[in-house]
């Protein structure tokens, strides 16, 4: 004989709450963008198959969420589910964003001799990716930890700043494999380590959070989390210095860009992009700082 256990199996909410109806709208957006784009619209390059390998993985990623919540499954996991899904919303708010940005850049919009039915799903499909975009933004906006509430640690300023540092860490690591001429000085090697190295770091913090095995760390993982956060910005402090003068100095590198240089394949242009991006971690790691500070902590939301 089989008793009521006092509750649904079914968590409704998942659905009908405004964080479960913005995941919805996610699925359907993505699922949309997608589909316009292999059916008529198409891709191109490694940069199309970017943005499908973004708007798929979003997607997958996004149903499971969406199943998870609505049976229950979650509870099942060994995983700290807040962290998992606060760090997914902005990774995916990330992703999302630089597809919206590269695909319409990268695909043409001109009508063919037999009509503008492409050019027309290519515009819906950059429109659906837009609104996906802002879709996984809202998200972030509704499970933000709020001032002084406790919550899961990828919710905070801190925890999804880590997010994007990493993900401005892989800009970085793409701009360098690009013909950066990197490893023309010891000192422009430096700057790699340190990109590195924090970056291998941050997705640790990350991984312990989103995995809820911060008790691995010997030390208070707040103190951990606040020291190595000092030391990233310590180290990009001299990054931020270093990469430009032996980039862009006369006695080093170029201060201007070579005529001769072709666009998508120029070592400048790629050095460009490292120093830009070395100084918005940098900030990010200031600002990252400053919250870590004063956060509260929680192991196992």
């Amino acid at each position: 004989m089989m008793e009521s256990s006092g509750g649904t199996h079914l968590n409704m909410g998942a659905v009908t709450s405004k964080v479960g109806i913005v995941r919805l709208l996610q699925a359907a957006f993505g699922c949309t963008t997608f589909s316009l784009v292999a059916h008529r619209g198409g891709f191109t390059m490694a940069y199309g198959t970017f943005c499908m390998s973004v708007w798929c993985f979003c997607f997958a990623v996004t149903i499971f969420i969406i199943i998870c919540e609505f049976t229950r499954l979650h509870s099942c996991l060994t995983i700290s589910w807040g962290n998992f899904t606060a760090a997914f919303a902005m990774l995916a708010t990330l992703m999302s964003i630089t597809a919206a940005v590269i695909y319409p850049l990268y695909v043409p919009f001109s009508c063919h001799s037999n009509g503008c039915e492409v050019r027309d799903f290519r515009i819906s499909a950059s429109v659906f990716a837009g609104l996906l975009f802002f879709a996984y933004a809202t998200e972030v906006f509704l499970t933000r930890a709020k001032p002084g509430q406790v919550t899961s640690y990828m919710a905070t300023v801190s925890g999804l700043l880590k997010i994007v540092q990493a993900f401005v860490a892989c800009i970085i690591f793409g701009a360098l494999v690009n013909g950066s001429q990197y490893n023309k000085y010891v000192a422009t090697q430096w700057c790699v380590a340190v990109y590195s190295f924090c970056f291998v770091v941050t997705v640790v913090v990350v991984v312990l959070s989103v995995t809820g095995r911060t008790a691995m760390v010997k030390c208070p993982f707040e103190r951990f989390v606040v020291i190595y956060t000092f030391g990233a910005v310590l180290m990009y402090v001299s990054a931020a210095v270093i990469w430009p003068v032996f980039c862009f100095d006369p006695k080093y590198g170029t201060p201007h860009r070579p005529y001769q240089c072709s666009r998508g394949s120029c070592p400048w242009d790629s050095q460009v992009v490292i120093a830009v991006f070395t100084y918005v971690n940098l900030v990010l790691y200031i600002v990252d700082l400053a919250y870590s500070q004063r956060i509260r902590f929680v192991s196992h939301p």
